[in-house]
């Protein structure tokens, strides 16, 4: 691991990555990050090693950038970096809805870029990464996409067609996950639970489900049926949730996250 990588825009998400490069084995000489605060970057050294630069500088010398800023702002962000980006860099972009293309039309003819969306359990290094090959993104750069966010969790190949698609299922997901955990500790409240042993009993619920659907390899359905006894509480519990449309409902959140994505996508950042 002797290329150099730097992490643009370095907040939650890219330093969690940080973390996980080091704990996976890169030296933190080798890792460059830039931030808008200068505090920031000073935290950053402080706290890993790593070597603070300006997002110029980064382009002139790490072999890797990795762009983590928000999509309004990675249009700016390209102006800035085009002058300095050799055509042999790898670009990683982790803005949601931005095209390959996009970073394509902007720097060097032949720059490989590599789409990936990513989302916040990389902080405790169980995130699933979506990644995408660019036009002139070779295996190689995918290989080393997959090193990179390998070292926070789990990685996926997918054609970019399919990018908007992952983005409303697991990059947003996370957020479904959240809300339903909130809604079932209220529940829990409303039938006479103390919040706290409520937000206990879900959550470990759901990390016994959870690694059930990992490990198992069962069909969700089947896993479902084995809780659900003939005029049971659990039977009675999922008809209440069909008679109030949560199916339809998640699958229309879904779409609207997924068309938002393609909003994103096409300059549309309002």
């Amino acid at each position: 691991m002797t290329q150099k990588v730097a992490v643009l825009g370095t907040g939650k998400i890219g330093e969690a990555l940080l973390s996980g490069m080091i704990r996976g084995g890169w030296a933190p000489a080798d890792l460059l990050v830039t931030a808008r605060r200068a505090e920031r970057a000073e935290e950053l050294r402080t706290r890993y090693g790593v070597t603070p630069v300006t997002n110029a500088e980064a382009a002139k010398t790490a072999d890797t950038l990795i762009l983590t800023v928000k999509p309004q702002d990675m249009g700016t962000l390209l102006d800035e970096l085009a002058p300095h980006v050799p055509a042999d860099r790898l670009i990683i972009s982790g803005a949601a809805g931005i095209p390959a293309s996009f970073f394509e039309a902007r720097l060097a003819a032949g720059t490989p870029v590599v789409r990936v969306m990513t989302n916040t359990p990389a902080l405790v290094d169980e995130a699933m990464s979506v990644i995408s090959a660019g036009s002139h993104a070779s295996e190689a750069d995918l290989a080393h996409t997959e090193e990179i966010f390998g070292s926070v969790g789990k990685t996926l190949r997918v054609p970019e067609s399919q990018q908007d698609a992952c983005t409303a299922l697991s990059g947003s997901g996370p957020a479904y996950f959240f809300y339903l955990v909130e809604a079932m500790t209220d529940a829990g409240i409303l039938l006479g639970l103390p919040r706290d042993k409520a937000h206990d009993l879900i959550v470990q619920s759901a990390i016994g489900a959870a690694t059930m659907l990992r490990d198992s390899g069962e069909h969700p359905v089947k896993l479902r049926e084995n809780v659900t006894s003939p005029a049971g509480t659990t039977i009675n519990a999922i008809r209440e949730l069909e008679n109030h449309g949560v199916r339809a409902a998640l699958i229309a959140a879904l779409e609207a996250a997924r068309d938002r994505s393609r909003e994103l996508a096409s300059g549309n950042n309002q």
